[in-house]
């Protein structure tokens, strides 16, 4: 596949930068979270948020399904809830003696999981598929999510009584994890001042359709990236590994992803190559919560971001090459 023009590179920035104005009318003051999920959803991966209640994550959620017209749906987890509650169930029917398949709230463009880490590893493993197939098998059948499909999981940094820690498998499955946080003091008196509006994702008017979403994302695919950016890439991914503080280090499907998302980053600012600027500024949304640090080092205060901060300042970036 060519890589993408540079008139496509500029219409790809004109309209991501469209998307990210109108899910910031209903997330005020979080532009560069937007432009995150907005990059997450067009390299095709899920996100994980971990922020307090209240910080606007569910409302991140639907205005991104509005503004690409799609569907979205919210699934509270809890201790008791079943991997069916999530999936969906086959039931028999009587009249036609067959057996239908009933989708669960998975089966939307936009899914939220609110409070993941809330319900058993057996419910969250009913995730697993879906997230990396794009498709749920009930009883043996095969049922595709569709395109654009997008998880946003959410977990609460603040109570950890009754919950079940993401296993790192399935923490490895999210493409990025960031956190929305509170909006700042202007951004918080207008949002004061339209107490009366419940909802604000629901005025929203969509910007493109869903296959336009889906053909912008295999438009980011295109973007030319240099063999020295992908060493880079790589020789990142090895210092994560060969860290003292760090157990598990990036794995190859992480560093897939970095390479991905900054495809996608690259195309947003309007451009059809990728520079080593861009991996810089993903790298701790990617990888930071693909890191296991030793315990000892985790004990002492040590974080994955001060760990990568370390790797990016130690590691020198290749130099600007003329673009293909």
């Amino acid at each position: 596949m060519s890589t993408m023009t540079t008139e496509q590179a500029a219409w790809f920035a004109q309209t991501f930068d469209r998307l990210v104005g109108n899910v910031g009318q209903a997330v005020l003051g979080k532009a560069p979270v937007v432009r995150l999920a907005l990059t997450c959803m067009l390299a095709e991966g899920h996100l994980l948020l971990e922020d307090a209640p209240g910080t606007g994550k569910t409302s991140l959620a639907r205005a991104l399904a509005a503004s690409v017209q799609g569907t979205s749906s919210r699934i509270q987890f809890t201790p008791d809830l079943l991997p069916s509650d999530v999936t969906g169930v086959t039931i028999y029917d009587q009249k036609t003696g067959e057996f239908d398949f009933h989708p669960g709230p998975v089966f939307a463009s936009i899914v939220l999981a609110d409070e993941i880490n809330r319900a058993s590893p057996k419910t969250q493993s009913a995730l697993l598929e879906v997230m990396e197939e794009a498709q749920v098998t009930v009883d043996g059948v095969p049922h595709s999510a569709g395109r654009p499909f997008m998880v946003i999981a959410t977990q609460n940094p603040i109570e950890q009584a009754g919950t079940y820690r993401l296993p790192e498998a399935q923490l490895d499955r999210f493409l990025m994890k960031t956190s929305v946080g509170y909006p700042d003091h202007a951004s918080t008196v207008q949002i004061l001042g339209g107490a009366s509006v419940r909802d604000r994702s629901a005025a929203l008017a969509p910007v493109v359709t869903t296959s336009a979403v889906v053909e912008m994302a295999e438009l980011a695919g295109t973007t030319h990236v240099d063999p020295a950016v992908l060493e880079y890439v790589s020789r990142l991914a090895e210092e994560t590994r060969a860290a003292l503080e760090v157990r598990v280090g990036v794995s190859v499907r992480g560093a897939l992803a970095l390479v991905r998302c900054a495809k996608v980053w690259a195309a947003a600012h309007g451009r059809n190559y990728v520079l080593p600027d861009d991996v810089k500024q993903l790298v701790q949304p990617v990888w930071a919560h693909r890191l296991t640090l030793d315990p000892e080092a985790e004990f002492a205060g040590t974080t994955a971001e001060q760990v990568l901060a370390r790797i990016l300042a130690d590691v020198a970036a290749p130099q600007e090459k003329a673009r293909a």
